[in-house]
């Protein structure tokens, strides 16, 4: 596994975002750093529950990330922290997942990676990922485009599923969740870590993703706020934009895609979503 420090140009950026991006940036090249550690050996991995588990890499970039954010009159959510709820008085909110999909990375599957959103008033303004093992960066903020390794990038602009390239779960293949997809027009491609599979859609490397399952706060707030930063869309599965920083931080689940693919996504995923209008 070879890590690398992001190298991200800010030039794109408009002054309006500009401080909360560098510090996003700066959180994940620490988180980078952190993880040097860890490379190259095994790590040993204690589990919270059945299938969930957490290692001291997880902790060593919570620990990064909390220390380069949090300010003052800030809150802060994360998988590996404890839950303050002071943060729900908070405008701002960082929302982190210090290290997304652990299996892979205890696996050494190059699918996981480290990811960072700001929440204002329960709706992400900014979000970055990282992925160390393929050296990939994404960065990006609304009204501010997203940048894919210091190079602008959007979603797709195809308005049909057909010939798209989707990607799932690996967990959720596994399963059998997505067999009733297995004829359908489109390519799918497991993946771990849906932050990951967010950011690849937000970059146009991927045309669409969902998943049918609960999810957290944490896991997908970072890919959301560049999907939408990138044009395009994600909603929950009660047919919502999301809207972060809830006293709970259980999710229904999302889809998500480039805007022209809305309306296909929700003619196919109508059964499971309760309000697709």
């Amino acid at each position: 596994m070879i890590l690398v420090t992001p190298k991200t140009s800010g030039a794109s950026l408009s002054a309006r975002t500009e401080e909360i991006t560098r510090r996003i940036l700066e959180a994940l090249e620490a988180a980078v750093r952190a993880l040097e550690p860890y490379a190259g050996v095994a790590v040993e991995a204690e589990y919270k529950s059945p299938g969930d588990p957490v290692t001291a890499a997880d902790r060593a970039v919570n620990t990064a990330l909390h220390k380069l954010l949090l300010r003052p009159g800030e809150g802060w959510l994360s998988e590996e922290s404890a839950d303050d709820l002071t943060r729900l008085a908070r405008n701002r909110v960082w929302i982190v997942d210090p290290l997304d999909g652990t299996r892979e990375f205890l696996a050494g599957i190059p699918e996981w990676c480290v990811s960072v959103a700001c929440a204002e008033q329960g709706h992400v303004v900014a979000g970055g990922i990282v992925n160390p093992s393929t050296r990939e960066t994404f960065l990006g903020a609304s009204g501010t485009g997203v940048l894919y390794n210091g190079k602008p990038a959007h979603v797709t602009a195809r308005s049909s599923l057909a010939g798209a390239l989707v990607l799932a779960s690996r967990s959720e293949v596994k399963r059998g969740d997505w067999n009733c997809f297995r004829d359908a027009a489109f390519t799918v491609r497991p993946a771990g870590s849906i932050a990951y599979k967010l950011a690849c859609v937000a970059s146009g490397l991927a045309d669409a993703t969902w998943t049918l399952t609960p999810k957290h706060e944490w896991d997908v707030a970072a890919g959301v706020a560049l999907v939408e930063a990138a044009g395009g869309f994600a909603q929950d599965l009660a047919g919502s934009q999301f809207v972060f920083n809830n006293e709970s931080p259980v999710l229904s689940g999302l889809f998500a895609g480039g805007a022209g693919l809305r309306p296909s996504l929700v003619s196919l995923l109508k059964p499971h979503i309760s309000n697709p209008l």
